[in-house]
């Protein structure tokens, strides 16, 4: 748990940071290439209104001079005119030694075809004027701005990177601090409950020990059951507990080679007589030798909890259908039991701790609502998949992919 909650941290921080650095690499180079196409639009703007050598003043008025006194004299730029069908009537390539008649007239009679009156074409801002039937193309040399633009973004996004990766590894370091409390309060709550749960077994054997001896000397009678069954109970809670806590971490695992199949059908037959004396029929369909690495005590455990949980909420009379087989890559392990009250659909909510449908029906049946809580921890540490639905809110089914 301690290792995802790192994870996850790590994670956060690191989205926040990608997104933060994207946003601000973004607009910053949006707004890069805006002033590099509203720099071009300026320098057609003066090309337009004179030739390329009209006097600044006569351009911008009053107001202030955008561009460089030098600009009409260090601007490189082509015109082509074309007439109304696109055909090339003339072009100028006086201004510019980057590029030939041919090849101006070929980007202007691409540009024609398309339909594009305004933009950047290759490394050129252009501009389509008409008047006197006929299409007035000026195009103007952005090289040098595109390339600042482009030198800008490629450094911008390279420091993001080299800033993201010191970021990521500042937060993998100050990660383990940042969790520390978490992980110490956990670590405690953990070491509370396993001491709790074999401080408990000692005193409840005590106990039963007892009891049997009262039975032994005045007879069974109401008392004496009831200490046993609230004896079973505690028991039963304590060792789920204990599950649970184990189960948290993977270190509490111990694997080996086990056979499912023989497992699963221990389990079964030692719940028959518990079926029969309820009027309750287990059956069950299991392929054999089927083999997978997992903690023995745990799996027990599992097949345990899930056949005394499709025993115990199920009505008189009714079949519980156990099977386990081969699916794919994946052992698919089903519970299936008649139910009762259960709400149609998806009953995940039932793998939280302590939760229940029907708290006074629980009750009766003897129920702490941290059964499938601890199904749940043992699948999730042999990392597996657990499931359970209810298809017609008449059944109860439980699924297991390990």
């Amino acid at each position: 748990m301690i290792k995802k909650l790192k994870n996850r941290f790590i994670a956060i921080a690191m989205v926040s940071v990608a997104i933060v650095l994207g946003l601000i690499i973004g607009s910053v180079n949006i707004a890069n290439y805006s002033n590099v196409k509203r720099s071009g639009e300026m320098r057609l703007d003066m090309l337009e209104n004179g030739g390329g050598l009209a006097p600044m003043v006569e351009l911008f008025g009053n107001k202030r001079n955008p561009l460089s006194p030098e600009a009409p004299f260090e601007s490189r730029f082509f015109t082509v005119i074309v007439d109304n069908n696109g055909n090339i009537l003339g072009t100028k390539t006086d201004h510019i030694a980057a590029i030939g008649k041919e090849e101006a007239a070929e980007i202007a009679s691409e540009l024609f075809r398309k339909g594009k009156t305004e933009g950047i074409k290759d490394r050129y801002a252009f501009r389509a004027l008409t008047g006197d039937g006929v299409i007035t193309y000026i195009f103007i040399d952005h090289s040098r701005e595109l390339d600042t633009f482009y030198s800008f973004l490629y450094s911008s996004i390279l420091i993001s990177a080299a800033a993201f990766i010191l970021v990521f590894i500042f937060v993998l370091i100050f990660s383990k601090i940042a969790i520390k409390p978490i992980a110490e309060s956990y670590e405690k709550q953990k070491r509370f409950i396993t001491d709790a749960g074999h401080e408990l077994k000692t005193p409840l054997t005590v106990i039963r020990a007892a009891n049997e001896v009262l039975e032994i000397e005045n007879g069974e009678n109401q008392w004496t059951k009831s200490i046993e069954n609230q004896v079973k109970n505690l028991t039963e809670l304590t060792n789920k507990l204990v599950i649970l806590s184990r189960m948290s971490e993977e270190q509490g695992i111990h694997f080996s080679e086990l056979c499912l199949s023989d497992m699963l059908s221990e389990c079964i037959d030692g719940f028959e007589a518990v079926g029969f004396s309820e009027d309750k029929e287990i059956i069950s369909s299991i392929e054999s030798d089927i083999k997978f690495r997992g903690d023995e005590k745990a799996i027990a455990q599992l097949f345990s909890v899930l056949t005394d949980n499709a025993l115990k909420y199920s009505p008189k009379g009714s079949i519980i259908d156990i099977s386990l087989k081969k699916s794919g890559k994946y052992t698919e392990i089903i519970f299936l039991n008649p139910a009762e009250n259960i709400p149609v659909g998806d009953n995940s909510v039932l793998f939280e701790r302590f939760y229940r449908h029907d708290e006074s029906r629980n009750s009766e049946k003897g129920g702490h609502g941290i059964g499938l809580a601890a199904a749940k921890a043992i699948v999730e540490a042999h990392k597996g998949k657990i499931s359970a639905e209810s298809p017609d809110g008449k059944s109860f089914i439980v699924k297991i992919l390990l």
